[in-house]
């Protein structure tokens, strides 16, 4: 079984054990581990597939909303698509031993800063099952052990992803318990792991705003918060318009309940009776419910745009609304997104180089695109293989949270007899 019923602190002991093992594991070892699998997830798609049918009827499942549902779906392409990022993460460069630094001290000390695994990694996440396949494949590539605290939404599709992963460890001769599944209990469970001083090294919770109070109430591990995403685009006015409607409807519709998507389109005021009618109305007919301000609204044309609410301006809505403002300046842009964003991904569509430097320099977030997507914020689409969330905390990681990112360094010193006087 993938799905632990010992205690957490039990479980956490577990992987700690594998962590130790992991960290010194040969390359060859880690990636034979993500090839079987790859070749499991292929070889079980049906199985999987079966799991994620009773996961999406059971009555616990009826009231997600549709985004939240298509996260927790899986069909053979997703399956598939899983199987191909790992096989990815494998073929990326080992980064435990990477060289950071050396120098000869004054002491004649030869001092090295080497890159190394963090040791026990413990991510909660809501319905998405790829996510176990992610963490996974990344923390046994980057030499980490894992204990993943899932949804209880995704109970039987989470258990056949992580039961595949820790038969491939054992294949791999290397300790299943580097991939630890935790039941998914109530608060106290939640609590306990969070509580895990001395076992979990790093805690990455990824969900709303609810998971993350729920940490920070109890937290005494170090925690990385994989945040939510209140993203914005700004069509600059000396923009090509219509480079600018395909990446607002594009950051909005492509998946609109993902973190990366855009939840608010800005519009300069100098284009606005000439660019609002015909982007509202592309992302009217893609779906999209919108709400604007009153400069907005007036420039809507034939567009049914109602008024958006204070609560709107900070709303991550994971689904098709899209709040419209329409703004002076590029600066009165940048103290939009910077009062009402998340710092997570920020986007400027223009041709004035100016612009899009004042943009980019102004705007604090850990992803700024110029005349792209913020879709694109995301650790496969970065080289990185995959990503267990993206950090808009800016120590020790922002953006992406790939295989480097999961690891730390230490200090080595070779000498030949030195004692400091």
């Amino acid at each position: 079984m993938a799905v632990t019923t010992s205690t957490v602190a039990e479980s956490c002991s577990a992987a700690k054990s594998a962590a130790r093992a992991l960290a010194t594991a040969s390359t060859a070892a880690k990636n034979a581990a993500l090839e079987a699998t790859a070749r499991l997830l292929e070889e079980r798609s049906e199985e999987i597939l079966e799991a994620n049918a009773a996961d999406l009827a059971d009555e616990r499942a009826q009231g997600l909303s549709p985004a939240l549902r298509d996260r927790l779906a899986l069909d053979p392409e997703r399956v598939a698509a899983m199987a191909a990022g790992v096989r990815v993460v494998a073929e990326l460069d080992d980064p435990v031993g990477e060289e950071l630094e050396r120098k000869v001290l004054d002491s004649g000390l030869d001092l090295r800063k080497v890159r190394v695994p963090l040791g026990v990694v413990a991510v909660v996440y809501e319905a998405r099952p790829n996510v176990t396949i992610d963490c996974a494949a990344l923390t046994i590539k980057s030499g980490n052990a894992i204990v993943l605290r899932g949804s209880h939404y995704a109970e039987r599709s989470n258990g056949a992803l992580a039961a595949i992963v820790r038969e491939a460890l054992a294949e791999a001769e290397l300790p299943a318990d580097a991939v630890v599944l935790l039941a998914g209990g109530g608060h106290e469970e939640l609590a306990g792991l969070a509580t895990q001083e001395g076992l979990v090294d790093l805690l990455i919770p990824r969900g709303g705003e609810g998971l993350k109070a729920a940490i920070k109430e109890v937290a005494t591990v170090p925690v990385m918060y994989a945040a939510a995403g209140n993203c914005h685009v700004y069509v600059h006015a000396e923009a090509d318009l219509e480079m600018a409607r395909r990446i607002a409807v594009n950051a909005k519709v492509q998946r609109p309940g993902v973190c990366n998507a855009a939840e608010t389109l800005l519009i300069d005021a100098a284009i606005a009776a000439r660019f609002a009618p015909a982007v509202l109305a592309d992302l009217s007919q893609a779906g999209v419910e919108l709400v604007g301000d009153e400069r907005a609204r007036a420039s809507a044309g034939e567009v049914e745009v109602e008024v958006a609410t204070a609560a709107d301006w900070d709303a991550e809505f994971l689904g098709l609304k899209m709040a419209v403002a329409v703004v002076d300046s590029t600066a009165a842009a940048v103290e939009h997104v910077n009062r009402h964003g998340t710092g997570h991904s920020e986007a400027i569509v223009t041709t004035s180089e100016e612009a899009a430097d004042e943009f980019a320099t102004g705007v604090d977030a850990a992803a700024v695109y110029i005349n792209a997507s913020t879709r694109f914020t995301d650790g496969f689409e970065y080289g990185m293989g995959a990503e267990i969330g993206n950090s808009t905390q800016k120590l020790h990681a922002r953006g992406p949270i790939g295989m480097r990112e999961l690891t730390t360094f230490k200090y080595v010193a070779r000498g030949d007899g030195q004692v400091r006087e």
